[in-house]
């Protein structure tokens, strides 16, 4: 949840809450400081397996690629750089746009777009442990994440967190309206963008190859 830009940042709080010192939690922090890293090593996988891609294979997988950045793209509008950060120190709570529809929207991209290139990827069989591993990784790095929250913004989070559901996105019953920077959302993500490539000229090559 975010604050509109401008808001302060809030003092920390002296003591941690509980739902940040809760195992689950603790395992959470391990994996949200290496969670760049770990979608490579779950890749690996669909890359050196045996599988082809097909016309259909590319469009589904494509356009659950295009979705799940979308919710990338709307979420990084919105939050700016709270999105990239990699200590617990969190500057405002992003609670309007795409984040008044689920906590997590930028989870929910990264989930739809990874799932997209398994099944790009052609081998089928890895998709049902691909959702399970990525269930598991996430729901550890949203127990850390909102124990952090918990923490810093008290009593104004625990409200959001009883009003927006964690993942799946549900339309809230009035708009919340905050500021969006795309453009610089966009450029944020050029990186991202080149990851897809790369991993799309990967399947081509490999399909190629054998």
């Amino acid at each position: 949840m975010t604050a509109p830009a401008g808001v302060p940042e809030r003092k920390k709080a002296a003591r941690l809450s509980a739902a940040e010192t809760r195992p689950a939690a603790r395992v959470g922090a391990f994996l949200f400081k290496y969670r760049t890293w770990l979608p490579a090593i779950f890749l690996a996988i669909p890359i050196v397996a045996a599988g082809h891609t097909s016309v259909a294979s590319w469009t589904v997988g494509l356009f659950l690629v295009s979705v799940g950045e979308f919710f990338r793209l709307a979420g990084v509008a919105a939050a700016g750089h709270e999105t990239r950060r990699r200590s617990r120190n969190v500057g405002r709570l992003v609670t309007y746009g795409i984040f008044a529809w689920s906590r997590n929207p930028l989870y929910n991209g990264n989930f739809l777009a990874w799932m997209g290139f398994v099944v790009i990827s052609g081998v089928t069989w890895f998709l049902p442990f691909a959702v399970l591993l990525f269930a598991l990784e996430y729901s550890f790095i949203v127990r850390y994440e909102e124990g952090v929250l918990e923490t810093t913004f008290g009593r104004e989070y625990l409200e959001y967190k009883n009003c927006t559901p964690r993942w799946l996105p549900v339309r809230p019953p009035q708009p919340v309206e905050g500021p969006h920077d795309w453009r610089t959302a966009w450029r944020s993500e050029i990186s991202t963008f080149l990851q897809y490539l790369a991993l799309a000229i990967i399947f081509i090559v490999k399909d190629l190859v054998r």
